[in-house]
């Protein structure tokens, strides 16, 4: 099939590289002329594994083109994606903009019927909104053109997102009516021969359930954060805890992980853009009031037992960091704990020497070059004359390090891990003063008088 994608960001550079893959010929389209001739040249602006080969593969056997060209994308592709940015509003909000500009650029060059089909993750009454700017433009423009809005929003893990999109879980498809089904089928036959995936739905429902799937996901994360506070208090160890629920199956092992909170480009701002949906509805969500509540909360977690240990004054001090990522696999740093973490250290008179295999570029490109920052280029260089160890991403590399490596290496022998990657006796055994996420005695005998 031809097919067009609108926005190379994240969710539209991986969508399209599949589809390519299958033997689709897919046109990108971007107003960013820079990002167009990197990737025109092969050259990938996001990390993601899997995504660069895939990217060179497809441009080279010419099913994967890019263009600034709007009115050669419209003419191209049957089926047109949206995948540009909805990035929170004042508000927390989704903000539309982009995704009507590109519904209004689609209408100015539309002749020909087309499936649009709406990627962003939007809230509901989107694609109610995408089929008017059409409707007005054509008639603006004096022009009757069929074409048929959906709603396909995307399921992608960061760090998993390729093999994500070769084997999606479900593919959730909401229409006006029948019309678009064929065309979806179509396009998505090769994802779709081992058993069914397709789920059609209707067009609000489809937008819901985006939204409604990453909030559950959410509360799962905010649920275990809030237990692991109330297991220090107790003295009880929430990684045994988890273990004990995780076997229930109703349950299962999947975002019960206890940490320094969530980040990212999904949780946050999609928990955030429901809450405003449900408030312009008269409904006050008290649930995913207490799901943002809690990481936001959590994400102060490190900063507070680093200042339990040393003192709210951390002027002379310097902390190794172990993971800037909002979680592996990726360069992504929005929302991030590290950030959190860094700024709080910083405020108290801290310096960093940090290290991530992937976010270090991105870190630096949002703080710039400061004398409290260096920036080091393996994990055990971070732990020269430190005082302390924190950990905030868990890296495979960071899961099974030499620890009397660290040991030598620390002023103190002090760790902070913000994804319990260490069994506390271990630790204890090894000589470290070691604090957890909701590890019990291991954090709770550790409180100053």
């Amino acid at each position: 099939m031809k097919v067009t994608v609108f926005g190379i960001g994240y969710v539209g550079l991986v969508q399209a590289a599949v589809l390519a893959e299958v033997g689709h010929h897919i046109v990108c389209v971007d107003v960013d002329a820079d990002k167009v001739t990197q990737l025109q040249q092969g050259v990938v602006p996001i990390y993601e594994p899997g995504l660069a080969s895939l990217v060179e593969a497809n441009v080279k056997a010419g099913r994967l083109e890019f263009t600034t060209d709007a009115a050669a994308g419209v003419a191209h592709g049957d089926v047109q994606f949206i995948a540009v940015g909805t990035p929170p509003d004042e508000d927390g909000s989704a903000d539309l903009k982009y995704v009507l500009a590109v519904a209004n650029t689609i209408a100015q060059f539309i002749t020909t019927p087309k499936v649009i089909i709406d990627k962003s993750t939007v809230p509901v009454g989107t694609a109610d909104k995408v089929r008017q700017v059409i409707i007005d433009v054509l008639a603006q423009r004096g022009q009757q053109v069929e074409f048929d809005v959906v709603s396909n929003p995307e399921f992608l893990k960061e760090g998993a997102a390729v093999s994500d999109c070769m084997r999606p879980d479900r593919i959730i498809v909401g229409t006006y009516d029948e019309r678009p089904k064929d065309a979806i089928r179509e396009l998505y036959e090769p994802f779709n021969r081992n058993h069914e995936k397709l789920i059609f739905m209707d067009v609000r429902s489809a937008e819901l359930t985006k939204y409604a799937a990453n909030c559950m996901l959410a509360t799962k994360i905010s649920f275990m954060n809030d237990m692991a506070n109330l297991a220090e208090l107790l003295g009880a160890d929430i990684e045994a805890v988890r273990k004990g629920i995780g076997s229930d199956p109703r349950i299962g092992y999947h975002f019960i992980y206890p940490g320094c909170g969530y980040g990212g480009s999904c949780f946050p701002k999609d928990v955030q853009a429901l809450i405003r949906t449900a408030e312009q509805q008269g409904y006050k969500p008290e649930m995913l009031y207490a799901v943002e509540a809690v990481n936001q909360r959590q994400k102060l977690k490190l900063i507070q037992l680093v200042q339990r240990h040393f003192g709210n004054d951390l002027q002379g001090y310097t902390f190794a960091v172990w993971g800037l990522s909002f979680k592996p696999k990726t360069d992504d740093v929005r929302e991030a704990s590290s950030r959190v973490l860094l700024e709080h250290l910083w405020q108290a008179g801290a310096t960093v020497q940090a290290y991530d295999p992937e976010a270090m570029e991105e870190i630096q490109r949002i703080y710039g070059v400061r004398d409290d920052l260096t920036l080091v280029g393996t994990k055990e260089a971070a732990l020269k004359g430190a005082a302390a160890l924190i950990i905030c991403t868990e890296w495979q590399q960071f899961k099974a390090p030499d620890f009397d490596f660290i040991k030598a290496q620390l002023a103190v022998p002090v760790i902070f891990d913000g994804r319990n990657l260490f069994e506390p006796e271990r630790m204890q055994r090894k000589g470290f003063t070691y604090y957890g996420i909701g590890r019990g005695e291991s954090v709770k005998k550790h409180d100053k008088p």
